[in-house]
């Protein structure tokens, strides 16, 4: 499949995928549910392929994309429209396992297929116009849900935002014969763990810093919705606000070419961390609307320009066979830290309110690039 078309398929799945994630969260809030339960559904997302990413992995690398591909999309759209069938928190729930568990074996297939089909030159390159795909829906997902949720209700809006992903499911039916496929393949006769994967240290540091970021930008967009509702923003504000951050990580995405001949991954890595790092200092000291977009915009910038990098270390990283794998590996890092920060920082913000939430992913973000920094000098 050509690069050019994964890419639209990504902007398509990841645009449902991203606009539900915030259409959960203010139909929960909508229904006077606390910052607790609103942790509590944005963890459902992240917990089932945290256990799952690793078979997931292991399936792609031995049957190929077709088949999981193919079934993520089917899962994802089911999950996006079951709220708009059946409101209710109960649906929000099942909603929130859903688009996790089929968009994290979506993504695991469109990153192996990138990885696959580049060259060790290109691979940066390439995943850098993945990522760029992944910036686009960052921005049209939420502002898409926001302005549908003020003007048409949750239930629509869950309704419009399933033909994104129809969309992108109807793509890969019609180019499914180009799609990598192995019906029959065995498994190895020798039984792999993935603690292997995590013997090899240059595969340990991507995964804790991957995981870092995710976070990251995952209470982002967890913290936001939550924040700009206390402060009385509507849907759309909110949407816009999200936009921002993600309008960012286009612009950092498109000069990452540009960028990657005159810094390598780790030390882009370490200003990532310190960017962001301030941008969640400086976020809850602000209510006013410009200077929200201006912090989230900041925020993107950080957080936007590392994936490409992380992918492109995992797959020089990798033992040969298994890159599916290790992405698999990956994903369950994610999502470990996807499950755990939203329940840690709903009831931390339940109690508190939600200045300790920002403060405490500030203090954390300068950790981690005190120790991307320390890696930069050991390989310099």
């Amino acid at each position: 499949m050509p690069l050019a078309l994964i890419v639209v398929t990504v902007v398509l799945a990841h645009t449902a995928y991203n606009g539900t994630r915030l259409n959960i969260s203010l139909a929960a809030l909508a229904s006077g549910a606390s910052p607790l339960t609103v942790g509590v559904l944005m963890s459902l997302i992240a917990a089932l392929p945290m256990l799952l990413g690793v078979p997931a992995g292991r399936l792609v690398d031995r049957i190929g994309v077709r088949v999981p591909i193919i079934g993520g999309v089917c899962l994802l759209i089911a999950a996006v429209i079951l709220p708009g069938i059946f409101p209710g928190i109960v649906a929000l729930h099942f909603a929130a396992v859903g688009i996790g568990s089929g968009f994290a074996l979506f993504h695991i297939c469109a990153q192996h297929m990138v990885g696959e089909m580049s060259s060790e030159e290109r691979r940066r390159d390439n995943f850098g116009w993945l990522a760029l795909g992944f910036a686009i829906s960052n921005f049209v997902g939420p502002t898409f849900a926001g302005v549908c949720i003020d003007a048409l209700g949750n239930r629509a809006t869950f309704s419009l935002l399933a033909l994104f992903a129809t969309c992108a499911l109807a793509l890969l039916v019609a180019r499914r014969a180009s799609l990598a496929h192995t019906p029959h393949a065995q498994r190895h006769t020798e039984m792999r763990s993935a603690w292997d994967l995590l013997r090899n240290a240059e595969l340990r540091r991507v995964f804790f810093v991957s995981g870092l970021l995710a976070s990251a930008w995952d209470l982002f967009t967890f913290v936001t919705p939550i924040y700009g509702h206390s402060i009385g923003l509507n849907a759309t504000t909110i949407g816009l606000i999200l936009a921002s951050f993600a309008a960012a990580t286009f612009v950092v995405r498109l000069a990452l070419p540009m960028i990657s001949r005159h810094m390598r991954e780790w030390p882009m890595i370490t200003a990532t961390f310190s960017i962001a790092c301030v941008g969640y200092a400086l976020f809850p000291m602000v209510s006013t609307v410009p200077l929200l977009a201006s912090i989230a915009f900041l925020l993107g910038l950080g957080l936007g320009a590392t994936q490409p990098s992380i992918m492109a270390l995992v797959y020089a990283t990798a033992p040969a066979g298994r890159a599916a794998e290790a992405v698999g590996v990956r994903t369950v890092v994610l999502n470990a830290s996807s499950t755990a920060l939203p329940l840690m920082f709903g009831g931390l913000g339940a109690a508190l309110g939600m200045l300790p939430v920002f403060w405490s992913m500030s203090a954390a973000l300068a950790a981690g690039g005190w120790f991307s920094n320390r890696r930069r000098v050991m390989r310099a």
